[in-house]
Formats: C-alpha cells, sequence, structure tokens
C-alpha cells in the first residue's frame, strides 16, 4: 500500500506519530515561504492571511458536515473549552471520560463551582442523568485510539436535556465527523489536518449556543476595521464572533493542507489509514503483545513497549509514548514499509 500523496510529502524517517503532529504537505510550506518572505521585504499580508482564515473556515465546514457561519477559527482547544466553561452556572455538571485530553477536560476542573463528574468512556452515555449541564468528550482518545459511542452519546443528553461538547482533534481528517450532531465542537488542526500549530476551529449551534466572547477582540466585531478601538459596537452576527486573532501564517497553510484532505476525501483517508493500523495490530499480536481494543482506529496503543519509544527513534522510527503505551498512528502518508519496518524494529 502505498501513500495516498506521495508528491506532498518526503519524509526523512519512518514518522507514525500523527496523532502528536502531522506531517505538513509541500503545497502548504510553499504557500508559508511566500507570505514570509513577503513579510521579510515589506509586502502587505493582511489581505492573503484574512483570505486564508476565510477559505480554511470553510473548508473545514465542508469537512464536518456544517454552514461555514457555524465555524469560529481560533488556535486552541483550551480556549474554547474554557469559553464554554465560562457559559455553564454555578454548580452545573459536567461529564468526562476518565484519562481524556486535559485540554478538553481541565477548563471544566479550574472552575471550583462545577460539578465536574469522570466515568470511564464506555461508561459515558449511561452516566448521563437528570441534572447534567454538558458531557464533554473525545471523538477519538488521544492516549489509546478508543471510539467514543457518540450517537448513544447525543441521545442519552438529548434524553436528559444535556448539551454535548465533542473534540475532533484525533479525528478530523480522517475519521467521518458531522458537527451537525453535536451543540459544540473543537479541533486543533495541527494533527491528522496535517496544519501547523496555531490553526484550531470551535462550531457551535445556529443559534451560537448561549456562549459569551468572552475574549472577543477586533476580528470577533461584525465590521473587524470598524471595531479596532474601544468596546466592539457590534459583534459578528455568525460563529466569527468566536475568533481569536489569528495565527496569519498558520493559516496560510492550513487553506491548502485542507484542500489536499477535501481532495482525497475522508472515506479514503479512512481506509489507508485503518488498513495500516490492521496491520500494525495483526503484527504487534503475533510478536505476543496484546494492543488496547480500539476497532477501527487509526491509533493503536500497545502496553508494555513505552520504553521502546527511545530506541525505535535512534532508529528513526518516531512512535509516541503515551500513559506507559507505545502509540503508533497511521495516516495519508504512511506505507506498509513504515508498518513493517516498526515491526522489524520491535522484534529486533
Amino acid at each position: 500500500m502505498e501513500s495516498l500523496a506521495g508528491a506532498e510529502f518526503a519524509p526523512h524517517t519512518t514518522y507514525l506519530t500523527t496523532a502528536s503532529s502531522g506531517l505538513i504537505p509541500a503545497r502548504s510550506v510553499a504557500a508559508v515561504q511566500a507570505v514570509l518572505d513577503g513579510s521579510a521585504t515589506g509586502q502587505p499580508i493582511v489581505d492573503v492571511a484574512f483570505e486564508a482564515v476565510e477559505a480554511a473556515r470553510a473548508a473545514y465546514a465542508r469537512l464536518v458536515g456544517v454552514p461555514a457561519r457555524r465555524v469560529a477559527a481560533g488556535s486552541s482547544v483550551a480556549v474554547y473549552a474554557g469559553m464554554i466553561a465560562t457559559s455553564l452556572p454555578p454548580g452545573a455538571e459536567v461529564l468526562v471520560a476518565e484519562g481524556d485530553f486535559s485540554s478538553l477536560v481541565n477548563p471544566f476542573a479550574v472552575r471550583g463551582d462545577l460539578k465536574l463528574r469522570i466515568v470511564p468512556l464506555e461508561e459515558i452515555a449511561e452516566a448521563v442523568r437528570p441534572g447534567t449541564a454538558l458531557v464533554a468528550v473525545s471523538a477519538v482518545q488521544s492516549a489509546d485510539g478508543r471510539i467514543a459511542d457518540l450517537d448513544a452519546i447525543r441521545e442519552a443528553a438529548r434524553t436528559h436535556g444535556a448539551r454535548t461538547l465533542v473534540d475532533v482533534s484525533q479525528a478530523a481528517g480522517w475519521f467521518p465527523v458531522n458537527a451537525a450532531e453535536a451543540d459544540y465542537t473543537v479541533c486543533v488542526a495541527y494533527k491528522w489536518l496535517m496544519c501547523p500549530r496555531g490553526a484550531a476551529f470551535l462550531t457551535v449551534p445556529e443559534d451560537l449556543g448561549g456562549l459569551t466572547p468572552v475574549f472577543a477582540g477586533w476580528v470577533a466585531g461584525e465590521k473587524p476595521w470598524d471595531s479596532c478601538y474601544g468596546p466592539v459596537e457590534e459583534l459578528a452576527h455568525s460563529a466569527r464572533r468566536f475568533d481569536e486573532s489569528p495565527s496569519v501564517y498558520s493559516y496560510v497553510a492550513a487553506r491548502h493542507s485542507l484542500a489536499l484532505i477535501e481532495e482525497l476525501g475522508t472515506e479514503a483517508i479512512a481506509a489507508h489509514d485503518r488498513a495500516l493500523a490492521d496491520r500494525f495490530r495483526d503484527g504487534v499480536i503475533g510478536l505476543g503483545h496484546r494492543p488496547i481494543a480500539a476497532p477501527g482506529s487509526a491509533i493503536v496503543s500497545v502496553p508494555g513497549l513505552g520504553d521502546a519509544a527511545p530506541r525505535l527513534a535512534e532508529a528513526e522510527v518516531h512512535v509516541s509514548a503515551r500513559a506507559g503505551n507505545l502509540r503508533a498512528s497511521f495516516h495519508l502518508y504512511n506505507t506498509v514499509a513504515d508498518v513493517d519496518r516498526l515491526l522489524e524494529k520491535l522484534s529486533g
């Protein structure tokens, strides 16, 4: 099995850690380099930068199945989770999964007047109860690749009148995401969407979800250039009111990275990534190890092998050590040869 987009990538190592950070396509690197060169020589970049933000917003909206007016462009999951946390009344119950990623969980934990309830991922749906205000969960777990039962969680939340916040940072780009099925979704784009760090997205309901844009600056104005000084007189009528001042070079690249995802299609990418992950699961079982059960995931986590990561890195095979486990993650630029090299080095 060959790479899906070989011309865009030329890794010098066996790179199997997209769940940490994705490789950036050549087209995205070239776009940023051109704008950086312009910046260094005094060329104006504002129009190019903000055009890139809108192009990236629109592309992301198409990928996750919502109109662009429901997408905010920022830089961090934690910032958006924190904004949602500030919208909750004192005493509100927030339900999260045990061991979920800190950027999603911690903004609720640090508010001492919220009731944070933590349960195993597999018990989230049945743990929703009357009085639960929000269920916050990652679609795919960072530590081990387990996939949440989002359908069951959504139905349980609706039954009890709770809102849902789904972090799709480890999903968007290879796993089908329908943001319309959650009240809010958040996503950093430097993993499976292969953007530079500094690009992230929030989706909200049509009614904007009752959120207060507590960090709103001038870009959150309906007319940004008329909103540079003093209080913003008119916030954007769309999710753009939740925009952070953009990391412009990241967004110059992001529009091209997202375009590549659209060109290849999430279904094709998912089939490619899952086939490689399954090959590694089968191979590592053959070596006498037992991966954490995460059927259908592009992330494979193997207990007892976390200490192998530094040794593998010395052989230029890059994986992650997470929660004491070896974590390998497979994306569109990986090949069967990458999987087999990892297995060979582990067996040695």
